[in-house]
């Protein structure tokens, strides 16, 4: 179990911007509530597992990630009980208006709660580009019933899904264990059923890094995103070599503001990394860009100015 009381906080330090040598950068993993929201997920972790070390706001998240040169940001968010989901969709559309261009707001809804497909076409009507959910949160299970019309309004719209359903990171704080709920061959049955629907799972699939590993090489509508994976915070089992993923699949994910450490510390590593060009513009802006369908393109030189000119348009508004 990789999440547990009194976990440490890292007092690393933080650089005041995106390395200057890294192509452009699209964080596609960052949460944002509104703020009564916000503190009790800020409780819920003080409680269960670590300190949060970036205790901002939703528009204050925003504007440091992009005062820092991150390009565009890729905003998440999830419903944990049933008729919330409207408030929080409004509130992603309302970010997703006043940063437009710079912001892709995710809709959420309860699997299971009463109109939760009509809530969901309501939020791409409204102009949010996706689907987020979070097993561990949520506890639903991605091949029952309560699924299938949520998979299916994605796949109508060309709406992707993030969607949580790796087993780690655990916590006996979660009313469900997501041992039983969360398994790679669970997800495989998705990604068979529902062919055009493209899935991001997030932390790489923790903590069947092997299995998800050798998903995205099956499956072209599969993709992975890093968040926390490669912070070397959690203890694995196997060291992760990034270079060894497929390189179209994978893209750069903080989980900012929801971290113990720096908001740096996974693109210092990256850097470190010395994978191949392409690969890393792939993995820190492209592979986001076929993702999310992001309009425009991003630049690949490591400038702040040019790391500004990222993706063009206003947040997407428009049935695809």
């Amino acid at each position: 179990m990789m999440l547990h009381p009194n976990m440490p906080s890292l007092h690393d330090r933080e650089e005041a911007s995106v390395p200057p040598d890294l192509p452009a950068v699209i964080d596609a993993h960052v949460h944002i509530f509104p703020d009564a929201l916000f503190a009790a997920v800020r409780n819920w972790f003080d409680q269960h597992g670590w300190r949060i070390r970036y205790r901002l706001g939703s528009a204050e998240i925003i504007e440091f990630l992009l005062s820092r040169g991150v390009g565009h940001v890729i905003a998440l968010q999830y419903a944990h009980k049933p008729g919330i989901a409207t408030q929080l969709n409004d509130h992603m559309a309302a970010i997703c208006r006043r940063y437009a261009g710079r912001v892709t707001g995710m809709a959420t809804v309860f699997p299971g709660e009463e109109g939760a497909e009509e809530l969901l076409q309501q939020a791409f009507a409204a102009g949010l580009g996706g689907l987020k959910l979070h097993a561990h949160v949520q506890c639903f299970d991605m091949n029952g019933a309560a699924m299938q019309p949520l998979y299916d309004c994605c796949r109508r719209n060309g709406k992707p899904v993030v969607m949580h359903v790796g087993r780690e990171p655990k916590s006996e704080a979660y009313r469900c264990d997501p041992y039983v709920l969360c398994r790679a061959r669970k997800l495989e049955r998705v990604l068979q059923e529902f062919p055009g629907l493209k899935v991001c799972v997030p932390h790489l699939g923790l903590d069947e890094i092997a299995a998800y590993r050798e998903l995205i090489e099956k499956y072209d509508h599969l993709w992975l995103d890093t968040t926390m994976a490669l912070a070397g915070y959690f203890p694995l089992q196997e060291d992760i070599d990034i270079g060894r993923y497929r390189s179209d699949r994978v893209m750069y994910g903080s989980d900012f503001p929801n971290i113990p450490y720096a908001w740096d510390r996974e693109l210092q590593r990256l850097q470190a990394a010395r994978l191949p060009p392409r690969a890393l513009a792939a993995l820190l802006h492209g592979n986001a860009i076929d993702f999310f369908g992001l309009p425009g393109t991003a630049g690949t030189a490591g400038t702040g100015e040019q790391r500004m000119e990222m993706v063009g348009g206003p947040c997407p508004n428009r049935m695809t």
